[in-house]
């Protein structure tokens, strides 16, 4: 079920809320000794659930979400008694009882968190050569549809606890890559939003210029209803300072006609890694045009640059970042308290190098800070490319609304030894930028799901959702997972 269909379902009395969260939990314990999706389940759920009923029953519902199970990327805090552990076995113990300023805003919308998502291990940033969904304390997440599969990274869990139907919607975060990747590979909808229009406080950091969280769900009107609900300005997160001014209500107004009459640039430069995706991605241009969009060709764009400016800053930022995250935790709880720690913990714990090696966490413990020269002009730079002179170019000389390109190819098998066999994406254009990106469900290829993505300026999170809301309307794409043990490759 999705959201939608979850609330219809609480208002006409068909299932309550204490039953929905019931029954999720037993889905969980179904499900989860495959899927290795859920790494913690927050005890108060059910308590909460019949609060919320009594709520209900006395006419105090709280909006739209009332009542609605939601689940949590584990490297964002909550004080449900559960640990934020960002997947590494040095933070197992790291039981803040703070709440995120987002987690508080679900919890002020009336949803009831289940519990925390699996993810790759420190948001995928501890190793080039990492496998996606892979963590210490969780295990590897394993892709809904054919369970040999990747669900990607590093919102691993929840990406494949949303598709298994184990929460109709899920928090991830995302850098580069990291909602929107897992998102299509799973088959859902994943909303990157503008850096700033959701807090990143108490969240596990990489970098403060690209990190944001964002929803994961099952269709586009309820990623609205949930970025409705997490937006908005925290004093303690600068970046946010915007965001009471530019949020509204995403949901209100989606149109099945939004399509009609737009430009929509084609980013042919996203393509070419995925033959197989590729020919899903001509049939979604199709659909476009038939719904009444125009589109134009863009063949050719140079994001090397892009890529070398990120790795500088991801580097650098990280170590401030994590070393003050790790300052703010309980001592008595996580005893290593910088980056050196951290590198120094895995070498001295087996499990955590079992399958991979630490080599960017050592780059980013050789990083000079941010008075670097090299830091201040990859900063800059990143930016300029991505942002002004990347998609705001492409938009401005296209005439565009929106750019539109395959999220990336389908889910490869899952190899320990060699690490993840990843073809492409469109994710680093929008990360780096800071602007906004949605997948949707495009199509299938050989029963492994494919997305289209989005991107759009700054702040255009609503056009973004209008666009993609039409989309999918007209098409329909999104199929239920099967569990298939394996395909044909």
């Amino acid at each position: 079920m999705h959201v939608n269909s979850v609330i219809t379902g609480y208002a006409d009395g068909s299932i309550s809320i204490e039953q929905d969260v019931q029954n999720r939990l037993g889905r969980i314990q179904l499900l989860n000794p495959q899927l290795h999706a859920v790494i913690a389940l927050n005890p108060h759920a059910l308590a909460d659930a019949r609060a919320l009923d009594a709520e209900r029953t006395a006419g105090k519902a709280r909006g739209p979400l009332h009542g609605v199970p939601i689940l949590l990327k584990d490297n964002i805090e909550s004080a449900d008694d559960t640990a934020t552990t960002a997947g590494s076995l040095a933070l197992k113990d790291n039981v803040t009882g703070r709440d995120a300023p987002l987690v508080r805003r679900l919890t002020d919308a009336g949803m009831v968190i289940l519990g925390k998502t699996n993810l790759s291990e420190w948001a995928n940033i501890r190793s080039s050569h990492s496998i996606s969904g892979w963590s210490a304390v969780g295990g590897t997440v394993r892709n809904p549809y054919v369970l040999d599969r990747s669900a990607c990274g590093s919102s691993s869990g929840s990406g494949a606890a949303v598709a298994a139907g184990l929460a109709p919607a899920a928090i991830g975060t995302e850098t580069d890559g990291s909602i929107t990747c897992p998102a299509a590979i799973n088959g859902l909808v994943g909303l990157k939003p503008t850096v700033g229009l959701v807090s990143r406080t108490h969240i596990v950091p990489i970098s403060h210029s690209q990190d944001t969280a964002g929803p994961m769900t099952r269709t586009v009107a309820d990623a609205a209803l949930v970025l409705t609900a997490i937006a908005g300005s925290d004093p303690a997160d600068p970046a946010t300072r915007e965001a009471d001014a530019r949020k509204t209500d995403y949901a209100k107004g989606l149109s099945k006609d939004a399509l009609k009459g737009v430009t929509l640039a084609v980013a042919r430069f996203y393509t070419g890694y995925s033959p197989s995706t590729d020919a899903v991605f001509e049939q979604a241009l199709s659909d476009l045009k038939a719904q009444g969009a125009t589109l134009v060709e863009v063949k050719a764009f140079d994001e090397g640059p892009i890529g070398k400016a990120e790795g500088v800053v991801l580097y650098t930022e990280l170590k401030v970042d994590l070393n003050a995250y790790l300052a703010s935790t309980d001592p008595a709880k996580v005893r290593t308290r910088t980056l050196a720690d951290l590198i120094a913990f895995n070498k001295a714990t087996p499990k955590e190098l079992e399958w991979f090696g630490q080599e960017s966490f050592e780059k980013a413990e050789a990083t000079k800070g941010y008075d670097d020269p090299e830091y201040i002009k990859a900063v800059a730079d990143g930016k300029r490319l991505a942002g002004p002179e990347g998609i705001d170019k492409i938009l401005k000389d296209t005439g565009a609304v929106a750019i539109v390109a395959p999220t990336t190819g389908p889910a490869w098998t899952i190899d320990p030894l060699n690490g993840d066999h990843y073809g492409g994406s469109s994710t680093t254009l929008p990360a780096v930028a800071g602007y906004p990106h949605l997948t949707v469900p495009m199509g299938q290829v050989g029963g492994l799901p494919v997305g289209l993505s989005f991107i759009g300026p700054a702040w255009s999170e609503a056009r973004l959702l209008n666009l993609g809301y039409a989309y999918e309307q007209a098409t329909h794409r999104r199929v239920e997972p099967k569990f298939l043990l394996t395909v044909a490759p």
